[in-house]
């Protein structure tokens, strides 16, 4: 199975103008490194508000005027121009958002998902198709006339994820799609995505829930003030010796069952000239200070940090 998506260098940065006309960019997104394959879920697991749905909006084309972009994104090895991005987004190319907020409050859930249809016939074809994935999903007709404020939350992001699927996509992001939702809502919801591997498709998972993440990935990248600093497998996840770079370490340390240690310090917020996590990592070297270091493979790892690279260089 080959790459479905492949994401390289992608770096986000908006224009903003403060103090009247004096310029400011503002860099969310640095150096990105990804892919997804047929059949993988990949997962990119960071903070609330770090930037990582604006990943989702590069690869879908719905990025805001102000911002800059760089970097190059591939689907199925072509480059996604804007042109090609709105010829695929909706159809092979699908986005499961985070929030109901996407569905139109006044419009019948089920007519949301059909969509557009430039015939009655067409839109005959995608009812049968839309009652065929909702039934799927434990929709039952009834949900079909309800309005999105009559959905419960476990409710809501079935219809979303339904909604996705009509045009039979090769590749969906889900975005952040747990967040408010009960425990069973939350099993549901990665028992579905799971199911989505099983039928060949490819899934890129963002989210800043650890435990969703190890429980629906095959592999987890963490983004770390707007840098991906570590691409290991779940399987690695397991055991704490098998991760890399110091903070995944000191995230996994954190769960509940790990006993909650917490390390001190934050994220930086301003561009920093050297290695992102250089005032809280505890093997940093002078090196780390002013230069940044690239994502490399070591030992089937991807990982950002001089360590390894210096390692990579001995062997």
């Amino acid at each position: 199975m080959g790459n479905l998506l492949e994401v390289k260098n992608l770096s986000i940065s908006f224009t903003q103008y403060v103090e009247g006309l004096n310029r400011h960019d503002l860099k969310v997104i640095s150096d990105l490194t990804i892919d997804v394959d047929e059949a993988e879920i990949v997962a990119i697991l960071g903070s609330s508000g770090s930037g990582k749905s604006l990943l989702a909006h590069s690869i879908l084309g719905i990025l805001p005027y102000n911002s800059h972009v760089t970097g190059e994104i591939k689907y199925k090895g072509n480059v996604l121009t804007q042109e090609l991005k709105e010829e695929l987004r909706g159809k092979e190319i699908c986005l499961i958002p985070q929030s109901v907020n996407f569905l139109d409050p006044l419009m019948k859930v089920s007519e949301q998902a059909i969509g557009e249809c430039k015939d009655e016939k067409e839109h005959d074809e995608k009812k049968i198709k839309q009652r065929e994935i909702f039934a799927r999903y434990g929709l039952d007709e009834s949900v079909d006339d309800l309005y999105p404020f009559e959905l419960s939350g476990g409710m809501a992001r079935k219809v979303l994820l339904s909604t996705a699927l009509i045009n039979d996509p090769t590749l969906l992001i889900a975005d952040e799609p747990t967040p408010g939702l009960d425990s069973q809502s939350v099993k549901e919801t990665i028992e579905d995505i799971k199911n989505l591997k099983q039928e060949g498709k490819g899934v890129l998972l963002i989210t800043h829930e650890i435990d969703v993440a190890l429980k629906t990935a095959d592999r987890i990248a963490i983004f770390y003030s707007g840098y991906v600093i570590e691409i290991n497998s779940v399987e690695n996840f397991i055991n704490q010796k098998n991760l890399l770079h110091p903070y995944t370490k000191v995230l996994i340390d954190a769960l509940p069952r790990n006993g909650f240690n917490f390390a001190e310090g934050v994220q930086p917020l301003d561009v920093v000239e050297g290695c992102p996590y250089y005032e809280n990592c505890p093997i940093r070297s002078d090196k780390c200070r002013n230069e940044k270091p690239e994502l490399i493979e070591h030992e089937g790892i991807m990982i950002r940090c001089f360590n390894f690279k210096e390692a990579n260089d001995e062997s």
